[in-house]
Formats: C-alpha cells, structure tokens, sequence
C-alpha cells in the first residue's frame, strides 16, 4: 500500500531545500526513477532506514518528521516549515540573515494572537 503521507513529505522537504529529485537521487545513490518512485502517491516503492536517515540528513529535519510519528493523530509543523509555506516564493526571503527571519516570525505570531484574542472578545460580547 502507497504511504501517501510520506511521499507528501517527501516532495514537501524536498522542494523546500530547492532540490531536484535527481539532486536527491544523487545523493542516495540511487536512480532519478527510483526515488521519484518514493515520491509517487500510487507507487508502493519506499526508502528502506538508510535512505530515510540519509534524507532526513540531507532535509536538515529528524527522522521522526518522515516516519509517521503523530501527536494526537495531529502532525505538528515547526517555525521553519511554517517559514516555508509562507515565504519559500518571497523574493529576497531567503538572503535574510536568520535572526530577521525569526524576528518577522514572532511578530506575525504576535499578530496572529492579537486577532484571535479580538475575535475571542467580540463573540464574548454577543
């Protein structure tokens, strides 16, 4: 049975390093086909733990971020992966110094509490 979830993940990290599947491939050691099979959501074909360990390397992530590890059957996304979603196709995001990424994550943290607590006080004055 094709792991969908994997080979989401797999494509998700992957794209997020600005890696090509042939990049991956190359540092596998295996075939272009081979691991764009690990990517496939109908193909049966996974990496065996030395692959998974080598991607997980390569990704800059831990293991258990590939491998279904799940927290009240809820995945759980770091700042980084949020960063990516939100600012992977921001021109210039990526020349940021670190610190200012972190910096601009916080503040929209902020501001993600500041409406929220506001949408909590309006209902409560219904």
């Amino acid at each position: 049975m094709p792991n969908k979830d994997l080979a989401s993940k797999l494509r998700f990290y992957r794209k997020s390093k600005k890696l090509t599947q042939k990049d991956v491939a190359d540092h596998l050691n295996i075939t272009p086909q081979a691991y764009q099979r690990y990517e496939s959501q109908t193909n049966t074909n996974e990496p065996n733990i030395d692959n998974l360990k080598k991607l997980s390397t390569l990704f800059d992530i831990n293991l258990s971020e590939l491998i279904d590890v799940k927290e009240n059957d809820k995945e759980k996304f770091s700042l980084k992966d949020a960063e990516v979603l939100m600012f992977s196709d921001k021109e210039g995001w990526d020349e940021l110094p670190e610190e200012r990424k972190k910096e601009i994550m916080r503040e929209l943290s902020d501001l993600a509490d500041f409406y929220i607590e506001k949408d909590k006080r309006t209902k409560g004055k219904k």
